[in-house]
Protein backbone atom coordinates (compact mmCIF):
# COMPACT_ATOMS: atom_id res chain seq x y z
CA UNK A 1 0.00 0.00 0.00
CA UNK A 2 1.31 3.16 -1.46
CA UNK A 3 0.20 6.53 0.07
CA UNK A 4 0.09 9.59 -1.88
CA UNK A 5 4.10 10.80 -1.54
CA UNK A 6 4.84 7.78 -3.67
CA UNK A 7 7.64 7.04 -0.82
CA UNK A 8 6.27 5.14 2.21
CA UNK A 9 3.97 1.96 3.21
CA UNK A 10 1.55 3.94 5.06
CA UNK A 11 1.01 0.64 7.08
CA UNK A 12 4.41 0.07 7.82
CA UNK A 13 5.93 3.31 8.16
CA UNK A 14 9.05 2.35 6.80
CA UNK A 15 11.16 3.32 3.71
CA UNK A 16 10.65 1.23 0.55
CA UNK A 17 14.00 -0.69 -0.25
CA UNK A 18 15.01 1.65 -3.19
CA UNK A 19 14.89 4.34 -0.50
CA UNK A 20 17.03 2.89 2.18
CA UNK A 21 19.75 0.39 1.47
CA UNK A 22 19.64 -1.48 4.93
CA UNK A 23 15.67 -2.16 3.83
CA UNK A 24 17.14 -3.11 1.06
CA UNK A 25 19.33 -5.56 2.52
CA UNK A 26 16.34 -7.31 4.70
CA UNK A 27 14.11 -7.42 1.11
CA UNK A 28 16.67 -9.18 -0.53
CA UNK A 29 17.22 -11.66 1.93
CA UNK A 30 13.19 -12.36 2.69
CA UNK A 31 13.36 -12.57 -0.95
CA UNK A 32 15.79 -15.41 -1.03
CA UNK A 33 14.65 -17.51 1.65
CA UNK A 34 11.08 -17.25 0.19
CA UNK A 35 7.74 -18.25 1.61
CA UNK A 36 8.66 -20.56 4.63
CA UNK A 37 5.13 -22.25 4.17
CA UNK A 38 5.71 -23.58 0.60
CA UNK A 39 6.58 -27.23 1.25
CA UNK A 40 8.84 -26.98 -2.24
CA UNK A 41 11.05 -24.88 -0.98
CA UNK A 42 14.87 -25.85 0.01
CA UNK A 43 14.72 -23.32 2.93
CA UNK A 44 11.47 -23.16 3.99
CA UNK A 45 9.77 -24.94 7.11
CA UNK A 46 9.61 -28.52 6.18
CA UNK A 47 13.31 -28.46 5.06
CA UNK A 48 14.46 -26.94 8.04
CA UNK A 49 12.63 -29.70 10.27
CA UNK A 50 13.76 -32.53 7.94
CA UNK A 51 17.63 -31.18 8.82
CA UNK A 52 16.55 -30.86 12.54
CA UNK A 53 15.71 -34.48 12.58
CA UNK A 54 19.12 -35.51 11.08
CA UNK A 55 20.88 -33.28 13.55
CA UNK A 56 22.51 -31.50 10.46
CA UNK A 57 22.41 -27.46 9.78
CA UNK A 58 20.33 -26.53 6.61
CA UNK A 59 22.83 -27.25 3.70
CA UNK A 60 20.38 -25.20 1.31
CA UNK A 61 19.99 -22.42 4.02
CA UNK A 62 23.77 -22.19 4.12
CA UNK A 63 24.57 -21.89 0.48
CA UNK A 64 21.96 -19.14 0.39
CA UNK A 65 23.90 -17.28 3.14
CA UNK A 66 27.10 -17.85 1.19
CA UNK A 67 25.46 -16.27 -1.98
CA UNK A 68 24.04 -13.72 0.42
CA UNK A 69 27.25 -12.74 1.57
CA UNK A 70 26.44 -12.71 5.31
CA UNK A 71 29.45 -12.63 6.87
CA UNK A 72 30.20 -9.29 5.35
CA UNK A 73 27.04 -7.64 7.81
CA UNK A 74 29.77 -8.46 10.91
CA UNK A 75 32.68 -6.87 9.30
CA UNK A 76 33.33 -3.24 9.98
CA UNK A 77 33.57 -1.06 6.33
CA UNK A 78 36.63 0.01 6.78
CA UNK A 79 37.62 -3.25 6.46
CA UNK A 80 35.61 -4.28 4.02
CA UNK A 81 32.17 -5.24 5.25
CA UNK A 82 29.02 -3.94 5.61
CA UNK A 83 28.87 -3.54 9.57
CA UNK A 84 27.74 0.22 9.68
CA UNK A 85 24.76 0.07 12.41
CA UNK A 86 24.18 -2.55 15.07
CA UNK A 87 20.46 -2.05 14.61
CA UNK A 88 20.79 -2.72 10.68
CA UNK A 89 22.66 -6.16 11.49
CA UNK A 90 19.72 -7.09 14.53
CA UNK A 91 17.24 -6.41 11.35
CA UNK A 92 19.22 -8.86 9.41
CA UNK A 93 19.77 -12.07 11.67
CA UNK A 94 16.25 -11.59 12.92
CA UNK A 95 15.23 -12.84 9.28
CA UNK A 96 17.60 -15.49 9.53
CA UNK A 97 16.43 -16.45 12.92
CA UNK A 98 12.57 -16.61 12.52
CA UNK A 99 13.39 -19.09 9.62
CA UNK A 100 16.04 -21.01 10.96
CA UNK A 101 17.62 -20.49 14.38
CA UNK A 102 20.30 -22.85 13.78
CA UNK A 103 21.39 -20.83 10.72
CA UNK A 104 20.78 -17.99 13.07
CA UNK A 105 23.43 -19.04 15.80
CA UNK A 106 25.47 -21.51 14.11
CA UNK A 107 26.26 -19.58 11.01
CA UNK A 108 25.50 -15.98 12.09
CA UNK A 109 26.08 -15.24 15.78
CA UNK A 110 28.78 -18.13 16.27
CA UNK A 111 31.14 -15.90 14.12
CA UNK A 112 30.11 -12.65 14.95
CA UNK A 113 31.00 -13.02 18.91
CA UNK A 114 34.71 -13.48 17.82
CA UNK A 115 34.68 -11.04 15.46
CA UNK A 116 33.34 -8.67 17.65
CA UNK A 117 36.52 -9.33 20.12
CA UNK A 118 38.76 -8.55 17.72
CA UNK A 119 37.25 -5.34 16.88
CA UNK A 120 36.88 -3.68 20.71
CA UNK A 121 40.77 -5.12 21.34
CA UNK A 122 42.70 -6.44 18.40
CA UNK A 123 45.77 -4.45 16.34
CA UNK A 124 45.14 -3.58 13.00
CA UNK A 125 47.16 -6.69 11.33
CA UNK A 126 44.32 -9.24 13.94
CA UNK A 127 41.65 -7.22 12.61
CA UNK A 128 42.73 -7.24 9.03
CA UNK A 129 43.39 -11.13 9.05
CA UNK A 130 39.62 -11.20 11.08
CA UNK A 131 37.68 -9.56 7.94
CA UNK A 132 39.79 -11.85 5.78
CA UNK A 133 38.56 -15.11 6.69
CA UNK A 134 34.99 -13.60 7.27
CA UNK A 135 34.42 -12.21 3.79
CA UNK A 136 36.33 -15.46 2.23
CA UNK A 137 33.35 -16.87 3.25
CA UNK A 138 35.03 -18.77 6.56
CA UNK A 139 34.04 -19.19 9.97
CA UNK A 140 35.76 -17.76 13.30
CA UNK A 141 34.74 -18.98 16.57
CA UNK A 142 34.89 -18.03 20.09
CA UNK A 143 36.23 -20.25 23.33
CA UNK A 144 34.77 -19.15 26.63
CA UNK A 145 33.65 -22.11 28.24
CA UNK A 146 35.11 -24.59 30.25
CA UNK A 147 32.25 -27.25 31.58
CA UNK A 148 34.15 -27.49 35.08
CA UNK A 149 33.73 -23.67 35.36
CA UNK A 150 30.89 -22.42 33.20
CA UNK A 151 30.76 -18.66 33.21
CA UNK A 152 33.26 -18.28 35.67
CA UNK A 153 35.90 -16.84 33.58
CA UNK A 154 38.10 -15.91 36.36
CA UNK A 155 38.67 -19.62 37.33
CA UNK A 156 39.61 -20.72 33.24
CA UNK A 157 42.19 -23.24 33.53
CA UNK A 158 43.06 -23.44 29.60
CA UNK A 159 46.40 -21.83 29.82
CA UNK A 160 48.54 -19.52 27.22
CA UNK A 161 51.71 -19.40 29.27
CA UNK A 162 55.21 -18.38 27.22
CA UNK A 163 57.53 -21.39 26.60
CA UNK A 164 61.23 -21.00 26.37
CA UNK A 165 60.96 -20.11 22.89
CA UNK A 166 59.58 -16.70 23.32
CA UNK A 167 56.16 -18.18 22.21
CA UNK A 168 52.97 -19.23 23.83
CA UNK A 169 51.82 -22.85 24.83
CA UNK A 170 47.91 -23.35 24.58
CA UNK A 171 47.47 -26.16 26.81
CA UNK A 172 43.32 -27.72 28.40
CA UNK A 173 40.34 -27.33 26.61
CA UNK A 174 37.11 -25.51 25.08
CA UNK A 175 33.96 -27.19 25.32
CA UNK A 176 30.10 -26.68 23.54
CA UNK A 177 31.90 -24.47 20.61
CA UNK A 178 29.52 -24.14 17.51
CA UNK A 179 31.47 -24.97 14.18
CA UNK A 180 34.47 -26.00 16.40
CA UNK A 181 35.51 -28.41 13.40
CA UNK A 182 34.50 -25.95 10.59
CA UNK A 183 36.61 -22.82 11.82
CA UNK A 184 38.97 -21.13 10.24
CA UNK A 185 39.93 -18.72 13.57
CA UNK A 186 39.28 -18.44 16.99
CA UNK A 187 39.36 -16.16 19.57
CA UNK A 188 40.34 -18.00 23.14
CA UNK A 189 39.73 -17.18 26.87
CA UNK A 190 43.34 -18.28 28.39
CA UNK A 191 45.14 -18.02 31.38
CA UNK A 192 47.96 -16.03 30.68
CA UNK A 193 49.60 -15.86 33.98
CA UNK A 194 49.88 -18.47 37.17
CA UNK A 195 49.09 -15.11 39.64
CA UNK A 196 45.58 -14.89 40.94
CA UNK A 197 43.36 -12.37 40.02
CA UNK A 198 41.20 -10.81 37.39
CA UNK A 199 44.66 -9.80 34.96
CA UNK A 200 46.07 -12.91 35.00
CA UNK A 201 44.11 -13.87 31.84
CA UNK A 202 44.10 -12.75 27.84
CA UNK A 203 42.33 -13.18 25.05
CA UNK A 204 44.20 -14.99 21.69
CA UNK A 205 43.54 -14.60 18.28
CA UNK A 206 44.62 -17.95 16.28
CA UNK A 207 44.39 -19.19 12.95
CA UNK A 208 43.66 -23.06 12.73
CA UNK A 209 46.45 -22.35 9.29
CA UNK A 210 48.91 -21.15 11.95
CA UNK A 211 48.96 -24.20 13.92
CA UNK A 212 50.82 -27.05 13.78
CA UNK A 213 49.92 -30.60 12.38
CA UNK A 214 47.37 -32.76 14.78
CA UNK A 215 46.60 -29.27 16.29
CA UNK A 216 44.16 -28.82 17.70
CA UNK A 217 43.07 -32.25 19.06
CA UNK A 218 38.95 -32.31 18.31
CA UNK A 219 36.35 -33.55 20.79
CA UNK A 220 33.45 -35.50 20.23
CA UNK A 221 30.14 -33.59 19.18
CA UNK A 222 28.09 -32.60 22.01
CA UNK A 223 24.73 -33.69 21.16
CA UNK A 224 21.79 -30.91 22.72
CA UNK A 225 17.90 -31.11 22.93
CA UNK A 226 18.09 -27.52 20.70
CA UNK A 227 19.92 -26.48 18.09
CA UNK A 228 20.56 -30.02 17.21
CA UNK A 229 21.64 -28.74 13.52
CA UNK A 230 24.17 -27.10 15.00
CA UNK A 231 27.60 -28.75 15.35
CA UNK A 232 28.49 -28.23 18.84
CA UNK A 233 32.35 -29.74 19.68
CA UNK A 234 35.32 -28.47 21.71
CA UNK A 235 39.06 -27.97 21.24
CA UNK A 236 41.97 -29.56 23.30
CA UNK A 237 45.44 -28.42 23.00
CA UNK A 238 48.44 -30.05 24.39
CA UNK A 239 51.85 -27.90 24.33
CA UNK A 240 50.78 -26.12 21.24
CA UNK A 241 53.00 -23.37 20.36
CA UNK A 242 51.33 -20.18 19.23
CA UNK A 243 53.24 -16.44 18.71
CA UNK A 244 53.16 -14.18 21.57
CA UNK A 245 51.62 -11.58 19.65
CA UNK A 246 48.01 -13.69 19.60
CA UNK A 247 47.19 -11.76 22.34
CA UNK A 248 44.35 -9.47 21.91
CA UNK A 249 45.35 -6.25 23.25
CA UNK A 250 47.74 -5.79 26.77
CA UNK A 251 48.18 -9.09 28.82
CA UNK A 252 45.76 -9.50 31.26
CA UNK A 253 43.18 -7.59 29.76
CA UNK A 254 40.81 -10.81 29.00
CA UNK A 255 38.14 -9.96 30.90
CA UNK A 256 37.86 -6.34 31.04
CA UNK A 257 37.88 -6.88 27.03
CA UNK A 258 35.27 -9.63 26.86
CA UNK A 259 32.99 -7.45 29.48
CA UNK A 260 33.40 -4.70 26.47
CA UNK A 261 32.73 -6.62 23.75
CA UNK A 262 29.89 -8.23 26.03
CA UNK A 263 28.00 -4.92 24.90
CA UNK A 264 27.60 -5.52 21.21
CA UNK A 265 27.04 -9.29 21.46
CA UNK A 266 24.61 -8.99 24.50
CA UNK A 267 22.27 -6.41 22.92
CA UNK A 268 22.60 -8.13 19.67
CA UNK A 269 21.74 -11.66 20.16
CA UNK A 270 18.55 -11.38 22.04
CA UNK A 271 17.06 -8.71 19.71
CA UNK A 272 17.77 -11.44 16.61
CA UNK A 273 16.68 -14.28 18.44
CA UNK A 274 13.18 -12.28 18.33
CA UNK A 275 12.41 -13.83 15.36
CA UNK A 276 11.64 -17.16 17.09
CA UNK A 277 8.71 -15.70 18.53
CA UNK A 278 8.23 -14.17 15.77
CA UNK A 279 7.53 -17.35 13.80
CA UNK A 280 5.94 -18.99 16.56
CA UNK A 281 3.40 -16.28 16.70
CA UNK A 282 2.83 -16.73 13.30
CA UNK A 283 2.47 -20.40 13.37
CA UNK A 284 0.11 -20.04 16.22
CA UNK A 285 -1.79 -17.50 14.30
CA UNK A 286 -2.64 -20.01 11.60
CA UNK A 287 -3.49 -22.76 13.61
CA UNK A 288 -6.12 -20.36 15.51
CA UNK A 289 -7.37 -20.07 12.23
CA UNK A 290 -7.83 -23.59 11.01
CA UNK A 291 -8.36 -24.98 14.31
CA UNK A 292 -12.58 -25.52 14.18
CA UNK A 293 -13.47 -26.16 17.93
CA UNK A 294 -17.74 -26.39 18.91
CA UNK A 295 -17.99 -24.82 15.64
CA UNK A 296 -16.38 -22.13 15.75
CA UNK A 297 -12.13 -21.31 14.69
CA UNK A 298 -10.04 -20.67 17.89
CA UNK A 299 -9.22 -17.39 16.86
CA UNK A 300 -12.88 -16.24 17.47
CA UNK A 301 -13.08 -17.48 21.41
CA UNK A 302 -11.67 -14.23 23.60
CA UNK A 303 -9.30 -16.38 25.83
CA UNK A 304 -7.26 -17.42 23.32
CA UNK A 305 -7.22 -13.97 21.92
CA UNK A 306 -6.07 -12.60 24.79
CA UNK A 307 -3.08 -15.29 24.33
CA UNK A 308 -2.05 -13.61 21.07
CA UNK A 309 -2.44 -10.32 22.39
CA UNK A 310 -0.19 -10.39 25.46
CA UNK A 311 2.87 -12.42 22.92
CA UNK A 312 2.53 -9.84 20.79
CA UNK A 313 2.68 -7.26 23.16
CA UNK A 314 5.51 -9.15 24.84
CA UNK A 315 7.48 -8.77 21.09
CA UNK A 316 6.85 -5.17 20.66
CA UNK A 317 8.20 -4.90 24.25
CA UNK A 318 11.39 -6.91 23.45
CA UNK A 319 11.69 -5.15 20.30
CA UNK A 320 11.23 -1.35 21.94
CA UNK A 321 13.96 -2.59 24.75
CA UNK A 322 16.77 -3.82 22.10
CA UNK A 323 16.33 -1.03 19.81
CA UNK A 324 16.85 1.43 22.02
CA UNK A 325 19.45 -0.47 23.32
CA UNK A 326 21.45 -1.37 20.05
CA UNK A 327 20.94 2.62 19.31
CA UNK A 328 22.39 3.43 22.68
CA UNK A 329 25.52 1.35 21.65
CA UNK A 330 26.57 3.86 19.05
CA UNK A 331 24.85 6.81 20.76
CA UNK A 332 25.66 6.22 24.30
CA UNK A 333 28.61 4.15 24.68
CA UNK A 334 29.83 4.43 27.98
CA UNK A 335 26.41 3.26 29.41
CA UNK A 336 25.60 0.52 27.63
CA UNK A 337 27.57 -1.98 30.35
CA UNK A 338 24.34 -1.63 32.15
CA UNK A 339 21.91 -1.21 29.79
CA UNK A 340 23.17 -3.94 27.52
CA UNK A 341 23.10 -6.60 30.23
CA UNK A 342 19.75 -5.95 31.28
CA UNK A 343 18.37 -6.11 27.79
CA UNK A 344 19.36 -9.68 27.51
CA UNK A 345 17.92 -10.31 30.62
CA UNK A 346 14.59 -8.78 29.97
CA UNK A 347 14.49 -9.97 26.27
CA UNK A 348 15.48 -13.27 26.48
CA UNK A 349 13.11 -13.93 29.31
CA UNK A 350 10.05 -12.40 27.91
CA UNK A 351 10.52 -14.25 24.59
CA UNK A 352 10.91 -17.37 26.65
CA UNK A 353 7.88 -17.35 29.25
CA UNK A 354 5.57 -16.02 25.14
CA UNK A 355 6.75 -19.23 23.57
CA UNK A 356 5.79 -20.99 26.05
CA UNK A 357 2.23 -19.45 26.88
CA UNK A 358 1.60 -20.06 22.72
CA UNK A 359 2.51 -23.37 23.46
CA UNK A 360 -0.28 -24.04 25.91
CA UNK A 361 -2.78 -22.88 22.78
CA UNK A 362 -1.43 -25.17 20.27
CA UNK A 363 -1.86 -28.10 22.98
CA UNK A 364 -0.93 -31.83 21.51
CA UNK A 365 0.12 -30.04 18.06
CA UNK A 366 2.90 -28.66 20.07
CA UNK A 367 3.81 -31.90 20.58
CA UNK A 368 4.71 -32.90 17.32
CA UNK A 369 7.78 -32.76 15.34
CA UNK A 370 6.47 -32.35 11.87
CA UNK A 371 3.09 -31.69 10.02
CA UNK A 372 1.95 -27.99 9.15
CA UNK A 373 2.73 -26.60 12.99
CA UNK A 374 5.91 -28.82 13.69
CA UNK A 375 8.15 -25.58 13.01
CA UNK A 376 6.85 -24.50 16.17
CA UNK A 377 8.43 -26.84 18.78
CA UNK A 378 11.61 -26.27 16.92
CA UNK A 379 12.29 -22.78 17.59
CA UNK A 380 10.99 -23.25 21.42
CA UNK A 381 13.27 -25.94 21.54
CA UNK A 382 16.12 -23.68 20.20
CA UNK A 383 15.40 -20.62 21.80
CA UNK A 384 16.44 -21.60 25.18
CA UNK A 385 20.31 -21.87 24.15
CA UNK A 386 19.86 -19.14 21.96
CA UNK A 387 18.59 -17.33 25.34
CA UNK A 388 21.40 -17.60 27.33
CA UNK A 389 23.90 -17.83 24.64
CA UNK A 390 27.90 -17.33 25.65
CA UNK A 391 26.62 -16.11 28.94
CA UNK A 392 23.86 -17.02 31.43
CA UNK A 393 20.71 -14.63 32.15
CA UNK A 394 21.64 -14.87 36.10
CA UNK A 395 24.80 -13.58 34.82
CA UNK A 396 24.19 -10.49 33.06
CA UNK A 397 21.83 -9.36 36.26
CA UNK A 398 25.50 -10.01 38.23
CA UNK A 399 26.64 -7.16 36.23
CA UNK A 400 23.77 -5.09 36.79
CA UNK A 401 24.02 -5.32 40.27
CA UNK A 402 27.19 -4.05 41.47
CA UNK A 403 26.15 -0.46 39.67
CA UNK A 404 22.94 0.33 41.08
CA UNK A 405 23.81 1.80 44.51
CA UNK A 406 26.05 3.77 42.69
CA UNK A 407 22.75 4.95 40.16
CA UNK A 408 21.09 5.25 43.27
CA UNK A 409 23.02 7.98 45.20
CA UNK A 410 24.12 9.81 41.74
CA UNK A 411 22.90 8.96 38.69
CA UNK A 412 19.22 8.53 39.11
CA UNK A 413 19.44 11.66 40.69
CA UNK A 414 20.60 13.40 37.56
CA UNK A 415 17.93 14.62 35.02
CA UNK A 416 20.46 14.63 32.07
CA UNK A 417 18.48 13.45 28.71
CA UNK A 418 19.55 10.93 26.55
CA UNK A 419 20.08 12.01 22.43
CA UNK A 420 16.46 11.63 21.32
CA UNK A 421 18.24 9.76 18.56
CA UNK A 422 18.00 7.17 20.83
CA UNK A 423 14.59 6.27 20.49
CA UNK A 424 14.07 7.53 17.07
CA UNK A 425 13.38 4.39 14.58
CA UNK A 426 15.55 4.85 11.83
CA UNK A 427 17.40 7.89 12.60
CA UNK A 428 20.77 8.02 11.24
CA UNK A 429 23.76 7.00 13.56
CA UNK A 430 27.23 7.34 14.20
CA UNK A 431 29.82 4.43 13.65
CA UNK A 432 30.28 1.87 15.93
CA UNK A 433 32.40 3.09 19.06
CA UNK A 434 33.82 -0.11 19.87
CA UNK A 435 36.44 1.69 21.53
CA UNK A 436 34.64 3.73 23.71
CA UNK A 437 32.81 1.17 25.44
CA UNK A 438 33.78 0.62 29.18
CA UNK A 439 33.44 -1.99 31.98
CA UNK A 440 30.94 0.05 33.58
CA UNK A 441 28.54 3.38 33.18
CA UNK A 442 30.60 5.41 36.09
CA UNK A 443 27.12 6.12 37.75
CA UNK A 444 25.10 7.26 34.67
CA UNK A 445 21.97 6.37 33.52
CA UNK A 446 20.64 8.88 31.38
CA UNK A 447 17.43 6.47 29.90
CA UNK A 448 16.52 6.41 32.76
CA UNK A 449 16.19 9.82 33.46
CA UNK A 450 14.05 10.18 30.53
CA UNK A 451 11.15 8.59 32.28
CA UNK A 452 10.39 11.75 34.36
CA UNK A 453 10.87 13.64 30.74
CA UNK A 454 8.39 11.86 29.22
CA UNK A 455 5.70 11.57 32.55
CA UNK A 456 5.62 15.67 31.43
CA UNK A 457 4.93 15.33 27.72
CA UNK A 458 1.90 16.27 26.84
CA UNK A 459 1.28 13.57 24.64
CA UNK A 460 -0.26 11.73 27.41
CA UNK A 461 -3.03 11.48 28.64
CA UNK A 462 -5.75 8.89 30.09
CA UNK A 463 -4.98 5.38 30.64
CA UNK A 464 -1.08 5.63 29.21
CA UNK A 465 -0.02 8.50 31.89
CA UNK A 466 -1.74 6.24 34.42
CA UNK A 467 0.80 3.60 33.54
CA UNK A 468 3.74 5.48 33.20
CA UNK A 469 3.30 6.89 36.73
CA UNK A 470 3.16 3.47 37.99
CA UNK A 471 6.26 2.83 36.45
CA UNK A 472 7.97 6.20 37.91
CA UNK A 473 6.40 4.89 41.23
CA UNK A 474 7.98 1.22 41.28
CA UNK A 475 11.37 3.53 39.78
CA UNK A 476 11.12 5.57 42.88
CA UNK A 477 10.61 2.55 45.29
CA UNK A 478 13.63 0.94 43.05
CA UNK A 479 16.26 4.00 43.76
CA UNK A 480 15.00 3.69 47.54
CA UNK A 481 16.00 0.11 47.92
CA UNK A 482 19.27 0.05 45.71
CA UNK A 483 20.48 2.92 48.08
CA UNK A 484 20.19 0.28 51.12
CA UNK A 485 22.21 -2.44 49.87
CA UNK A 486 25.47 -3.43 51.53
CA UNK A 487 28.77 -4.75 49.82
CA UNK A 488 27.49 -8.46 50.73
CA UNK A 489 24.61 -7.74 48.68
CA UNK A 490 26.86 -7.20 45.62
CA UNK A 491 28.81 -10.40 45.50
CA UNK A 492 28.56 -13.70 43.46
CA UNK A 493 26.83 -14.59 46.93
CA UNK A 494 24.10 -11.96 45.83
CA UNK A 495 20.87 -12.69 47.81
CA UNK A 496 18.10 -13.44 45.58
CA UNK A 497 16.15 -10.37 46.76
CA UNK A 498 19.31 -8.51 45.74
CA UNK A 499 19.31 -9.85 42.31
CA UNK A 500 15.35 -9.37 41.78
CA UNK A 501 16.46 -5.62 41.93
CA UNK A 502 18.02 -6.22 38.99
CA UNK A 503 15.51 -8.13 37.47
CA UNK A 504 13.07 -5.08 38.25
CA UNK A 505 15.65 -2.45 37.25
CA UNK A 506 15.62 -4.12 33.91
CA UNK A 507 12.37 -4.18 33.39
CA UNK A 508 12.10 -0.38 34.51
CA UNK A 509 14.29 0.05 31.39
CA UNK A 510 11.86 -1.86 29.30
CA UNK A 511 9.23 0.53 29.98
CA UNK A 512 11.01 3.63 29.68
CA UNK A 513 11.72 2.08 25.95
CA UNK A 514 8.05 1.43 25.40
CA UNK A 515 6.75 4.79 26.38
CA UNK A 516 9.62 6.94 24.39
CA UNK A 517 9.16 4.91 20.96
CA UNK A 518 5.77 5.48 21.26
CA UNK A 519 6.29 9.50 22.17
CA UNK A 520 9.07 9.67 19.42
CA UNK A 521 7.76 7.69 16.26
CA UNK A 522 4.12 9.78 15.88
CA UNK A 523 5.30 11.45 12.69
CA UNK A 524 6.13 7.88 10.90
CA UNK A 525 2.84 7.58 9.18
CA UNK A 526 2.09 3.89 10.72
CA UNK A 527 -1.04 4.12 12.22
CA UNK A 528 -0.70 1.22 14.55
CA UNK A 529 2.82 2.52 15.98
CA UNK A 530 0.84 5.83 16.46
CA UNK A 531 -1.85 4.22 18.52
CA UNK A 532 -1.36 4.58 22.15
CA UNK A 533 -2.91 1.30 22.85
CA UNK A 534 0.09 -0.67 21.87
CA UNK A 535 1.96 1.25 24.97
CA UNK A 536 -0.76 0.84 27.42
CA UNK A 537 -0.79 -2.78 26.96
CA UNK A 538 2.89 -3.08 27.05
CA UNK A 539 3.60 -0.85 30.32
CA UNK A 540 0.77 -3.03 31.75
CA UNK A 541 2.44 -6.09 30.94
CA UNK A 542 5.56 -4.73 32.72
CA UNK A 543 3.50 -4.03 35.58
CA UNK A 544 2.53 -6.84 36.33
CA UNK A 545 5.80 -8.28 36.03
CA UNK A 546 6.86 -6.52 38.77
CA UNK A 547 4.06 -7.03 40.81
CA UNK A 548 2.14 -3.86 40.40
CA UNK A 549 -1.11 -3.51 40.03
CA UNK A 550 -1.94 -1.99 36.89
CA UNK A 551 -6.08 -2.00 37.17
CA UNK A 552 -8.18 -3.84 34.76
CA UNK A 553 -6.89 -4.07 31.30
CA UNK A 554 -9.51 -2.42 28.47
CA UNK A 555 -11.15 -5.36 26.56
CA UNK A 556 -10.98 -3.11 23.37
CA UNK A 557 -7.35 -2.93 23.56
CA UNK A 558 -7.17 -6.73 23.64
CA UNK A 559 -9.14 -7.37 20.34
CA UNK A 560 -6.89 -4.76 18.94
CA UNK A 561 -3.52 -5.82 19.31
CA UNK A 562 -5.12 -9.89 18.76
CA UNK A 563 -7.07 -8.29 15.31
CA UNK A 564 -3.96 -6.99 14.49
CA UNK A 565 -1.96 -10.24 15.08
CA UNK A 566 -4.60 -12.31 12.50
CA UNK A 567 -4.31 -9.32 9.85
CA UNK A 568 -0.65 -9.09 9.90
CA UNK A 569 -0.53 -13.05 9.37
CA UNK A 570 -3.00 -13.10 6.38
CA UNK A 571 -1.61 -10.24 4.46
CA UNK A 572 2.17 -11.66 5.00
CA UNK A 573 3.03 -8.70 7.81
CA UNK A 574 6.02 -8.63 10.20
CA UNK A 575 5.05 -9.05 13.36
CA UNK A 576 7.24 -6.60 15.34
CA UNK A 577 8.21 -2.92 14.94
CA UNK A 578 9.05 -3.00 11.67
CA UNK A 579 5.70 -4.15 10.56
CA UNK A 580 7.26 -5.02 6.87
CA UNK A 581 6.45 -7.27 4.04
CA UNK A 582 7.06 -10.49 3.75
CA UNK A 583 7.46 -13.70 1.27
CA UNK A 584 4.10 -15.85 0.32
Amino acid sequence: MIDRTGSRDARSGIARPEDDPAAASVADLERRFGDPWDPGNPTGHAAVLAADEAGEMLAAGERLLDDYGLNAAFVPPELGGRLTRLDHLIEVMRVVFRHDPCLGLGYGAGSLIPAVNVWTAGDERQRRRMADVLLAGGRAVSGYHELAHGNDFARAEFSALPGDDGRLRLNGRKEVIANARRAEAMVLFARTSPAPGSRSHSQLFVEKADLPAGAPVHLPRFHSAGMRGVQLGGLEFRDCPIPADAVLGAPGLGVEMALRSFQVTRTALPAMTAGILETGLEVTARFTEERVLYGRSLAEMPYIRSILADAFTDLLICDCLATVTARAVHLLPGETSLYASAAKYFVATLLMDAMEALSRVLGAQFYLRDGGYGIFQKHLRDLAPAGFGHTARVACLSTVLPQLPRLARKGWLDDTQPPAGVFRLGADLPPLPFERLSVGSGGRDSLSASLSAALGSPELDGELRHLVSVIAAEQADLRRECAALTPADLSVAARPEALRLAARYAAVLAAIACVNVWLHNQGRRDAFLSDPLWAVAALGRIAERVGRDPGQRPPHITERLSAEVLARHRDRRGLGLSNRRLPG
